[in-house]
């Protein structure tokens, strides 16, 4: 069997192509790109519920700061951040904040204290030219009281415990 063409229509099934197959990668790459944020989104999310909870077991000091900073964007306390990857690409420790609620910084975290973390200013690069440039992820916040875990509580007046600087908390 065989078929007559016209030589008017000679390369319009590549054309026909060339268009679809256009239209399919730009909506494929475009739902990589959403799963990309979406997987970035839930990995910021999850640091800074792991360094809030990190946090109510740290001192209060530059160190300990440091730690959590490091546990938010590393997944690791004692993290090299010469060699280790962040949980996600771009994400450094100046963009990571811990404050506490007690404004004396020589205690340790009370049981009446609370732990805040956030993520400020993260910047998600989009990794398709076609699609380019940045979106501005929101600020990303957790807080969490005091814990003990075993230890006697810095503020339980039942141990006799004063305000003063606590030292059965988990060291640096």
């Amino acid at each position: 069997m065989h078929f007559k063409t016209n030589k008017k229509e000679r390369g319009a099934s590549l054309l026909e192509f060339a268009i679809a197959a256009s239209v399919f990668l730009t909506v494929l790459f475009g739902v990589l790109e959403c799963g990309r944020l979406l997987w970035t989104h839930n990995a910021l999310k999850d640091g800074v519920r792991k360094g809030a909870r990190y946090a109510t077991l740290r001192r209060k000091d530059a160190a300990g700061i440091l730690a959590i900073q490091k546990m938010v964007v590393y997944g690791d306390p004692n993290a090299n951040p010469a060699t280790a990857n962040p949980i996600a690409t771009g994400l450094t420790t100046s963009a990571v904040a811990v404050t506490y609620n007690n404004s004396n910084p020589d205690n340790g975290i009370q049981m009446s204290d609370r732990a805040t973390v956030s993520i400020t200013g993260y910047q998600f690069k989009f990794a398709i030219p076609l699609i380019g440039g940045t979106l501005n992820m929101p600020n990303y916040r957790t807080s969490m009281p005091g814990e003990s875990f075993g230890f006697v509580p810095c503020d339980n007046p039942a141990a006799g415990a004063t305000l003063a600087a606590c030292t059965n908390i988990i060291p640096n």
